[in-house]
Parts: C-alpha cells; structure tokens; sequence
C-alpha cells in the first residue's frame, strides 16, 4: 500500500490516547520481519533508520531507504519512513528526496540556546520541504556508546516550562522527553518518572516521543503511553532478538555456511519481538 506519513500515524495515535510504535531497522531482514509483525497484529508501525545505521552503510542513505520503501509498499498495513537521531545537516537535506516524511534532528547534547538555534534551523529547512521533525529535549542517555545519565545529572530529565518554550521558539513537531529512559539497555528494568510525564503533557503542546524503550517493562510502557506517551521508539530489543537467534542457529549447525539459514532465524526472532511489542502498545489503557 502508498507509504503514509509519520505525522499522520502520530496524530492518528495520539487522537485515540494511544501510541504508535518507531522501530530501527538496519538490515533488510529487520524491515521484513517488522512488516510481518505488523501485518500479523494489524497494526501501523514506522521504520526508523539512524544517522548511525547509515554510517554502517558506508554514508549512503538511498540504498536501505529503497529497500524499506518497496518493502513497505508491498504490504498491507500503514509503514511510514523517519530517519532518526540526525546530527549531519547534510543527511537531513536527503531524508526528502529518500521517501522520508520525517527527521529527528538530535541537538540535545547542546547547551539550551544552541538547541534552539540548531533545531530552529532544521525545523525551518524541514517544514519547508514537507518534513515532519521531531527533536528531543533533557538527554536521553546511553547514545554512542555511553552509559545512562544520572538522574541528577544536568539534562537528565526534561523540565517542563522549558520544554513548552523550547517548542514554542523552535516549532518542532513533536518532543523527545527524557523521563527516565536511556538508549541500548539490554535489561529491560528502567522506571519512568510518570509524574514528569504528566507535567510534560500538559505543558506541551505537540506529541511527546520515548526514546530507548527496549529497556522499559511491558507495564511502564503502557503506562506512559496512557500518560501522554504518542510515539515509542525502539532498537535495541530488535537487535538482541536477532544477535541471540543467529547465536543459537550457528551453534547448532557450527558447520553451516549459508547465510539464508541464520539469517532467517534472526528474521523469525525479530518478528516475533516486534509483534510481543506492537501488542503491548495497543494494550496500554486509554489516558
């Protein structure tokens, strides 16, 4: 079916207090197995590629961009495309012509006033070539290799009033919170500060975003989602369900050499990651 646009998944969710699910892919085996997953449970999901992923692929964003694009087309549920945590300004102007209908433009690990400025900019460049854009505010740790924030760390959590102005001077639309989430957790133990979140909610006036998800239990994400939560995204949990099929695959067959068969493995272990998550979700209470 025609690709549907991040914005218009968002609303959507967020019109019926409820949340759409933002997945990293990295492999054309990640695209086809968060498909399947989401044909299986009828649900809309968007395909996110990082700024780090097209790293992986040489700096070119086109070719796993067409792959995610013909993939979605031949499906049979909404997919929308969104390029995730961009700090190039060059990989932003490319997202357009790439099938993307949105960016997250990453400048949290500036100070405030040079968040503003550099977001303001990306959001202008974005809204103008018909891009949605979504930035975050407070870090949310655990990018790049580095560890959580302490909670009492600067920019460890999002302060509300700050967060209303932020939005107001930079016309994002949509925010990244930090609540308590952090990025690449492989323990899926964190707790969200549910109080912030309610100020967040109602202090902001444009769909809150959660990043680093996979290292929040099934109970706190349908909490947050209930709470104002419109777009979760998740990576890690894709990537440890596949690293741990293939694993199992080749220790079983240690003599094995086609790719097709631990590759398929780690296909069938992220789709059924990906449907245990787009469940939970849609399971989260109305707010």
């Amino acid at each position: 079916m025609p690709l549907c646009t991040t914005g218009e998944l968002v609303a959507d969710a967020a019109s019926h207090h409820g949340a759409v699910v933002a997945l990293n892919v990295i492999t054309l085996e990640h695209i086809e197995a968060v498909i399947a997953a989401a044909e299986h449970v009828n649900e809309p999901v968007i395909l996110q590629v990082s700024e780090n992923a097209v790293k992986f692929r040489a700096g070119r964003l086109h070719p796993v961009a067409a792959a995610a694009v013909a993939a979605a087309r031949a499906g049979t549920v909404p997919v929308a495309l969104h390029l995730d945590h961009v700090k190039s300004g060059e990989l932003l102007r490319q997202a357009a012509d790439c099938g993307f209908s949105s960016v997250m433009f990453d400048a949290a690990h500036l100070s405030y006033e040079e968040n503003v400025t550099a977001t303001r900019t990306a959001a202008d460049w974005a809204h103008s070539n018909g891009l949605w854009l979504e930035a975050e505010l407070g870090e949310v740790g655990g990018k790049d290799g580095n560890g959580p924030l302490d909670a009492h760390a600067p920019g460890a959590r999002t302060e509300p009033g700050e967060a209303r102005r932020f939005v107001e001077e930079t016309g994002v639309d949509a925010l990244a919170v930090a609540i308590g989430s952090s990025h690449a957790m492989t323990t899926r133990d964190a707790a969200l500060d549910h109080t912030l979140l309610a100020a967040l909610h109602d202090a902001v006036p444009v769909p809150l975003v959660l990043h680093g998800s996979s290292g929040v239990p099934d109970a706190e994400i349908r909490r947050a989602v209930a709470g104002g939560i419109s777009k979760v995204n998740i990576g890690t949990a894709l990537s440890i369900a596949m690293t741990g099929a293939i694993r199992a695959q080749l220790d079983a067959d240690p003599r094995g050499v086609d790719p097709r068969h631990y590759l398929a493995a780690g296909r069938r272990a992220v789709t059924d990651t990906v449907v245990q998550l787009l469940t939970t979700v849609a399971a989260a209470p109305v707010g």
